[in-house]
Protein backbone atom coordinates (compact mmCIF):
# COMPACT_ATOMS: atom_id res chain seq x y z
CA UNK A 1 0.00 0.00 0.00
CA UNK A 2 1.33 3.44 -0.89
CA UNK A 3 2.30 5.76 1.91
CA UNK A 4 -0.36 8.56 2.07
CA UNK A 5 2.23 11.13 3.15
CA UNK A 6 4.34 10.34 0.10
CA UNK A 7 1.40 10.56 -2.28
CA UNK A 8 0.44 14.00 -0.99
CA UNK A 9 3.95 15.38 -0.72
CA UNK A 10 5.06 14.54 -4.24
CA UNK A 11 2.27 16.46 -6.02
CA UNK A 12 2.83 19.36 -3.62
CA UNK A 13 6.54 19.50 -4.42
CA UNK A 14 5.82 19.19 -8.13
CA UNK A 15 3.32 22.04 -7.87
CA UNK A 16 5.85 24.27 -6.09
CA UNK A 17 8.45 23.58 -8.78
CA UNK A 18 5.90 24.35 -11.47
CA UNK A 19 4.91 27.59 -9.78
CA UNK A 20 8.58 28.58 -9.45
CA UNK A 21 9.24 27.92 -13.15
CA UNK A 22 6.14 29.87 -14.21
CA UNK A 23 6.93 32.80 -11.91
CA UNK A 24 10.56 33.05 -13.03
CA UNK A 25 10.20 31.91 -16.65
CA UNK A 26 11.70 35.06 -18.24
CA UNK A 27 14.77 35.00 -15.97
CA UNK A 28 15.26 31.26 -16.39
CA UNK A 29 15.04 31.61 -20.17
CA UNK A 30 17.68 34.35 -20.35
CA UNK A 31 19.87 32.36 -17.94
CA UNK A 32 19.68 29.34 -20.24
CA UNK A 33 20.35 31.51 -23.27
CA UNK A 34 23.35 33.11 -21.54
CA UNK A 35 24.85 29.70 -20.73
CA UNK A 36 24.32 28.53 -24.32
CA UNK A 37 26.07 31.50 -25.94
CA UNK A 38 28.94 31.23 -23.45
CA UNK A 39 29.39 27.57 -24.39
CA UNK A 40 29.17 28.39 -28.10
CA UNK A 41 31.89 31.03 -27.91
CA UNK A 42 34.01 28.91 -25.56
CA UNK A 43 34.19 26.12 -28.12
CA UNK A 44 34.33 28.37 -31.19
CA UNK A 45 37.26 30.51 -30.03
CA UNK A 46 39.94 29.63 -27.50
CA UNK A 47 40.47 33.22 -26.40
CA UNK A 48 36.93 33.71 -25.06
CA UNK A 49 37.31 31.63 -21.88
CA UNK A 50 40.77 32.97 -21.01
CA UNK A 51 41.14 34.81 -17.71
CA UNK A 52 42.39 37.93 -19.46
CA UNK A 53 39.36 38.12 -21.73
CA UNK A 54 36.83 37.38 -18.99
CA UNK A 55 38.29 40.03 -16.68
CA UNK A 56 38.39 42.50 -19.55
CA UNK A 57 34.76 41.64 -20.31
CA UNK A 58 33.79 42.41 -16.71
CA UNK A 59 35.66 45.71 -16.80
CA UNK A 60 34.05 46.85 -20.05
CA UNK A 61 30.53 45.76 -19.09
CA UNK A 62 30.60 47.56 -15.70
CA UNK A 63 29.01 50.83 -16.97
CA UNK A 64 26.09 49.05 -18.63
CA UNK A 65 25.56 46.88 -15.53
CA UNK A 66 25.44 49.96 -13.29
CA UNK A 67 23.11 52.01 -15.49
CA UNK A 68 20.91 49.01 -16.29
CA UNK A 69 20.38 48.45 -12.56
CA UNK A 70 18.92 51.95 -12.23
CA UNK A 71 17.02 51.61 -15.50
CA UNK A 72 15.29 48.54 -14.05
CA UNK A 73 13.65 50.80 -11.47
CA UNK A 74 12.65 53.33 -14.13
CA UNK A 75 11.07 50.74 -16.43
CA UNK A 76 9.39 48.98 -13.50
CA UNK A 77 7.44 52.19 -12.85
CA UNK A 78 6.32 52.15 -16.48
CA UNK A 79 8.76 54.89 -17.52
CA UNK A 80 11.84 55.13 -19.72
CA UNK A 81 15.06 57.15 -19.65
CA UNK A 82 16.60 57.83 -23.04
CA UNK A 83 19.06 60.39 -21.70
CA UNK A 84 21.47 58.07 -19.88
CA UNK A 85 23.94 57.92 -22.79
CA UNK A 86 24.05 61.70 -23.10
CA UNK A 87 24.36 62.11 -19.33
CA UNK A 88 27.26 59.67 -19.34
CA UNK A 89 28.95 61.62 -22.14
CA UNK A 90 28.49 64.98 -20.39
CA UNK A 91 29.91 63.65 -17.13
CA UNK A 92 32.71 61.99 -19.06
CA UNK A 93 33.67 65.31 -20.67
CA UNK A 94 33.12 67.47 -17.58
CA UNK A 95 35.28 65.18 -15.44
CA UNK A 96 38.19 65.60 -17.86
CA UNK A 97 37.70 69.38 -18.02
CA UNK A 98 37.57 69.66 -14.23
CA UNK A 99 40.68 67.54 -13.75
CA UNK A 100 42.56 69.61 -16.32
CA UNK A 101 41.58 72.66 -14.26
CA UNK A 102 43.38 70.95 -11.35
CA UNK A 103 40.27 70.51 -9.23
CA UNK A 104 40.96 67.72 -6.68
CA UNK A 105 39.63 64.41 -7.94
CA UNK A 106 37.42 63.71 -4.86
CA UNK A 107 35.68 67.04 -5.49
CA UNK A 108 35.31 66.12 -9.15
CA UNK A 109 33.60 62.86 -8.18
CA UNK A 110 31.07 64.66 -6.00
CA UNK A 111 30.42 67.31 -8.64
CA UNK A 112 29.89 64.72 -11.38
CA UNK A 113 27.44 62.75 -9.26
CA UNK A 114 25.65 66.03 -8.66
CA UNK A 115 25.46 66.67 -12.41
CA UNK A 116 23.90 63.25 -12.96
CA UNK A 117 21.43 63.76 -10.11
CA UNK A 118 20.45 67.18 -11.49
CA UNK A 119 19.69 65.80 -14.95
CA UNK A 120 17.70 63.00 -13.35
CA UNK A 121 15.84 65.53 -11.23
CA UNK A 122 14.86 67.49 -14.33
CA UNK A 123 13.64 64.34 -16.06
CA UNK A 124 11.75 63.23 -12.97
CA UNK A 125 10.12 66.59 -12.31
CA UNK A 126 8.67 67.03 -15.79
CA UNK A 127 7.61 63.38 -15.92
CA UNK A 128 6.10 63.04 -12.45
CA UNK A 129 4.88 66.54 -11.61
CA UNK A 130 4.10 68.02 -15.03
CA UNK A 131 2.66 64.83 -16.49
CA UNK A 132 4.74 64.88 -19.68
CA UNK A 133 5.44 61.37 -21.03
CA UNK A 134 8.89 60.14 -19.98
CA UNK A 135 9.74 59.26 -23.58
CA UNK A 136 9.31 62.89 -24.66
CA UNK A 137 11.08 64.39 -21.64
CA UNK A 138 14.12 62.15 -21.81
CA UNK A 139 14.29 62.42 -25.60
CA UNK A 140 14.57 66.19 -25.15
CA UNK A 141 17.26 65.90 -22.49
CA UNK A 142 19.08 63.34 -24.63
CA UNK A 143 19.50 66.00 -27.31
CA UNK A 144 20.13 68.96 -25.00
CA UNK A 145 22.66 67.23 -22.76
CA UNK A 146 24.62 65.75 -25.69
CA UNK A 147 24.63 69.19 -27.30
CA UNK A 148 25.99 70.74 -24.09
CA UNK A 149 28.78 68.16 -24.02
CA UNK A 150 29.66 68.96 -27.62
CA UNK A 151 29.63 72.68 -26.87
CA UNK A 152 32.02 72.29 -23.94
CA UNK A 153 34.50 70.06 -25.76
CA UNK A 154 34.11 71.47 -29.30
CA UNK A 155 34.03 67.83 -30.37
CA UNK A 156 37.59 67.12 -29.19
CA UNK A 157 38.77 64.47 -26.73
CA UNK A 158 40.19 65.91 -23.51
CA UNK A 159 43.09 63.93 -21.97
CA UNK A 160 43.31 63.06 -18.28
CA UNK A 161 46.72 62.83 -16.62
CA UNK A 162 47.62 59.23 -15.79
CA UNK A 163 49.48 60.11 -12.58
CA UNK A 164 46.38 60.96 -10.52
CA UNK A 165 44.47 58.35 -8.55
CA UNK A 166 41.27 59.12 -10.47
CA UNK A 167 42.31 56.82 -13.32
CA UNK A 168 42.46 53.88 -10.91
CA UNK A 169 38.66 53.98 -10.77
CA UNK A 170 38.66 52.61 -14.30
CA UNK A 171 42.01 50.81 -14.42
CA UNK A 172 42.66 49.65 -10.88
CA UNK A 173 42.46 46.14 -9.44
CA UNK A 174 41.45 44.77 -6.06
CA UNK A 175 42.10 41.13 -5.11
CA UNK A 176 42.63 40.30 -8.78
CA UNK A 177 39.29 41.82 -9.88
CA UNK A 178 38.95 45.01 -11.94
CA UNK A 179 37.78 47.90 -9.79
CA UNK A 180 34.91 48.80 -12.17
CA UNK A 181 33.54 45.28 -11.78
CA UNK A 182 33.60 45.62 -7.99
CA UNK A 183 31.65 48.88 -8.23
CA UNK A 184 29.13 47.17 -10.50
CA UNK A 185 28.67 44.30 -8.05
CA UNK A 186 27.99 46.71 -5.18
CA UNK A 187 25.46 48.62 -7.30
CA UNK A 188 23.73 45.42 -8.40
CA UNK A 189 23.57 44.11 -4.82
CA UNK A 190 22.16 47.42 -3.56
CA UNK A 191 19.62 47.45 -6.39
CA UNK A 192 18.53 43.89 -5.64
CA UNK A 193 18.00 44.58 -1.95
CA UNK A 194 16.23 47.87 -2.65
CA UNK A 195 13.84 46.36 -5.20
CA UNK A 196 13.02 43.08 -3.46
CA UNK A 197 13.53 43.65 0.25
CA UNK A 198 12.31 47.16 1.01
CA UNK A 199 9.00 49.06 0.95
CA UNK A 200 10.58 51.37 -1.62
CA UNK A 201 10.85 48.50 -4.08
CA UNK A 202 7.26 47.48 -3.39
CA UNK A 203 6.06 51.00 -4.09
CA UNK A 204 8.07 51.17 -7.34
CA UNK A 205 6.58 47.88 -8.52
CA UNK A 206 3.13 48.96 -7.43
CA UNK A 207 3.38 52.25 -9.32
CA UNK A 208 4.11 50.36 -12.52
CA UNK A 209 1.26 47.92 -11.94
CA UNK A 210 -1.41 50.34 -10.68
CA UNK A 211 -0.28 53.86 -9.77
CA UNK A 212 -3.77 54.97 -8.73
CA UNK A 213 -4.07 52.16 -6.19
CA UNK A 214 -0.68 53.06 -4.72
CA UNK A 215 -1.70 56.72 -4.53
CA UNK A 216 -4.92 55.84 -2.70
CA UNK A 217 -2.84 53.85 -0.21
CA UNK A 218 -1.23 57.15 0.85
CA UNK A 219 2.03 56.90 -1.11
CA UNK A 220 3.41 60.01 -2.81
CA UNK A 221 3.55 58.49 -6.28
CA UNK A 222 5.05 61.58 -7.91
CA UNK A 223 7.94 61.73 -5.44
CA UNK A 224 8.77 58.06 -5.87
CA UNK A 225 8.52 58.35 -9.64
CA UNK A 226 10.89 61.30 -9.65
CA UNK A 227 13.33 59.41 -7.43
CA UNK A 228 13.93 56.66 -10.00
CA UNK A 229 15.01 59.22 -12.59
CA UNK A 230 17.42 60.78 -10.10
CA UNK A 231 18.78 57.27 -9.49
CA UNK A 232 19.17 56.77 -13.23
CA UNK A 233 21.05 60.06 -13.60
CA UNK A 234 23.44 59.20 -10.77
CA UNK A 235 24.07 55.74 -12.25
CA UNK A 236 24.85 57.30 -15.65
CA UNK A 237 27.27 59.68 -13.92
CA UNK A 238 29.06 56.74 -12.29
CA UNK A 239 29.31 55.10 -15.70
CA UNK A 240 30.75 58.29 -17.18
CA UNK A 241 33.36 58.52 -14.42
CA UNK A 242 34.43 54.90 -14.94
CA UNK A 243 34.78 55.27 -18.71
CA UNK A 244 36.72 58.53 -18.39
CA UNK A 245 39.06 56.90 -15.87
CA UNK A 246 39.51 53.75 -17.94
CA UNK A 247 40.22 55.53 -21.22
CA UNK A 248 42.16 58.39 -19.63
CA UNK A 249 40.16 60.99 -21.54
CA UNK A 250 36.78 62.65 -21.75
CA UNK A 251 34.75 62.94 -24.93
CA UNK A 252 31.33 64.23 -25.88
CA UNK A 253 31.10 61.36 -28.38
CA UNK A 254 31.20 58.71 -25.66
CA UNK A 255 28.32 56.26 -25.20
CA UNK A 256 26.52 56.91 -28.50
CA UNK A 257 23.63 54.42 -28.56
CA UNK A 258 24.38 53.42 -24.97
CA UNK A 259 20.78 54.02 -23.84
CA UNK A 260 19.50 51.44 -26.32
CA UNK A 261 21.90 48.79 -25.01
CA UNK A 262 20.82 49.54 -21.44
CA UNK A 263 17.12 49.32 -22.22
CA UNK A 264 17.68 46.13 -24.22
CA UNK A 265 19.58 44.58 -21.31
CA UNK A 266 16.77 45.37 -18.87
CA UNK A 267 13.97 44.09 -21.11
CA UNK A 268 16.03 41.10 -22.21
CA UNK A 269 16.43 40.21 -18.54
CA UNK A 270 12.68 39.94 -18.02
CA UNK A 271 11.64 43.35 -16.71
CA UNK A 272 8.25 44.14 -18.22
CA UNK A 273 8.57 47.09 -20.60
CA UNK A 274 5.20 48.54 -19.56
CA UNK A 275 5.92 48.44 -15.83
CA UNK A 276 4.80 46.42 -12.83
CA UNK A 277 7.53 43.79 -12.92
CA UNK A 278 11.27 44.19 -12.49
CA UNK A 279 14.17 41.85 -11.82
CA UNK A 280 17.75 42.81 -11.02
CA UNK A 281 19.03 39.27 -11.54
CA UNK A 282 17.48 39.27 -14.99
CA UNK A 283 19.05 42.65 -15.72
CA UNK A 284 22.46 41.27 -14.73
CA UNK A 285 22.02 38.34 -17.10
CA UNK A 286 20.67 40.56 -19.87
CA UNK A 287 23.58 42.99 -19.66
CA UNK A 288 26.15 40.20 -19.56
CA UNK A 289 24.44 38.49 -22.50
CA UNK A 290 24.77 41.61 -24.64
CA UNK A 291 28.40 42.04 -23.57
CA UNK A 292 29.24 38.40 -24.28
CA UNK A 293 27.60 38.47 -27.72
CA UNK A 294 29.63 41.53 -28.77
CA UNK A 295 32.86 40.17 -27.30
CA UNK A 296 32.40 36.68 -28.70
CA UNK A 297 31.59 37.84 -32.22
CA UNK A 298 34.67 40.08 -32.28
CA UNK A 299 36.89 37.22 -31.08
CA UNK A 300 35.34 35.04 -33.78
CA UNK A 301 36.74 37.59 -36.27
CA UNK A 302 33.34 38.52 -37.62
CA UNK A 303 33.13 41.92 -39.32
CA UNK A 304 32.19 44.63 -36.79
CA UNK A 305 29.48 45.81 -39.21
CA UNK A 306 27.98 42.35 -39.37
CA UNK A 307 28.35 42.07 -35.60
CA UNK A 308 25.76 44.79 -35.05
CA UNK A 309 23.28 42.97 -37.29
CA UNK A 310 23.79 39.65 -35.51
CA UNK A 311 23.63 41.26 -32.07
CA UNK A 312 20.40 43.06 -32.90
CA UNK A 313 18.80 39.93 -34.33
CA UNK A 314 19.77 37.83 -31.30
CA UNK A 315 18.49 40.45 -28.85
CA UNK A 316 15.19 40.78 -30.74
CA UNK A 317 14.70 37.01 -30.77
CA UNK A 318 15.52 36.70 -27.07
CA UNK A 319 13.22 39.57 -26.07
CA UNK A 320 10.43 38.10 -28.21
CA UNK A 321 10.87 34.75 -26.46
CA UNK A 322 10.87 36.39 -23.04
CA UNK A 323 7.70 38.33 -23.86
CA UNK A 324 5.94 35.17 -24.96
CA UNK A 325 7.03 33.37 -21.80
CA UNK A 326 5.82 36.27 -19.66
CA UNK A 327 2.40 36.24 -21.31
CA UNK A 328 2.17 32.46 -21.02
CA UNK A 329 3.07 32.65 -17.33
CA UNK A 330 0.41 35.31 -16.74
CA UNK A 331 -2.25 33.24 -18.51
CA UNK A 332 -1.24 30.11 -16.58
CA UNK A 333 -1.54 31.95 -13.27
CA UNK A 334 -5.02 33.13 -14.17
Amino acid sequence: MADPSTSTTAPGSQRRVQDFVIRHAPVLSIAAFFVIICLVFTFSTSAFASNINLLNLLRQSAPILIVATAMTFVITTGGIDLSVGSTLALVNALAAIALQAEIPWPVVLVLMLGVGATIGLINGYFTAYEGIPAFIVTLATLSAVRGLALLLTKGFSIPIASDIWFVQIGRGWFLGIPFPAIIAVFVLAAGYVLLTRTPYGQYITGIGANAEAVRRAGVDVRLYTMSVYVMSGVAAAIGGIIIAARLGSGSSNAAVGFELEVIAAVVLGGTYLFGGRGTIIGTLLGALTIAVIGNGLILSKISPFFTQIVTGAIILAAIWLNTRLFRTAQQTRR
